[in-house]
């Protein structure tokens, strides 16, 4: 269905429940190492993460690697809080990418500078922080499905 891409993740349970996320969407992870974790067999098994081996995961190398693989960034959207774009007026299809920074640094710099139009935000009030990353997944990944929600259910 949606491509969620984890560029650099640092916390476990984000990601954890990431996974999660992607197993109930029919979503593929990609995690870009490094990764601030360890994702075993033994330490995923540790963690009671019993829904792992349902996970549609693909683990890169390098940013470098992955857009090697991926060369069309046509549909690539990237979660910043470095723009003025809110989520939902963008136009999400089936198979877009989502990519999400690291929960320390967000996403690099270069990134974001050579895809403007392409960034997005989850417009927050100036009180608050940003919110955490599997929340923000979260919420992006359900706009895009609805947007999509036709093609969604026939994986009901």
């Amino acid at each position: 269905m949606f491509n969620i891409v984890l560029v650099t993740p640092q916390i476990p349970n984000n990601t954890g429940a990431i996974g999660r996320l992607c197993v109930n969407t029919g979503s593929t992870l990609h995690l870009i190492k490094p990764l601030g974790f360890d994702i075993s067999e033994k330490a995923l098994r540790r963690a009671g993460m019993d829904y792992w081996h349902k996970l549609d995961l693909k683990v890169w190398e390098s940013s470098e690697e992955f857009f090697e693989a991926n060369p069309n960034r046509e549909r690539f959207f990237f979660a910043t809080t470095k723009t003025e774009r809110p989520y939902f007026q963008l136009t999400f299809q089936q198979g877009d990418y989502l990519f999400f920074g690291s929960e320390t640094a967000g996403l690099p710099a270069e990134l974001l500078e050579s895809h403007p139009e392409q960034t997005m935000t989850i417009p927050m009030t100036k009180e608050g922080r940003s919110l955490n990353l599997a929340i923000s997944t979260g919420i992006i990944l359900y706009e895009a499905i609805k947007q999509n929600f036709d093609a969604y259910t026939e994986l009901m």
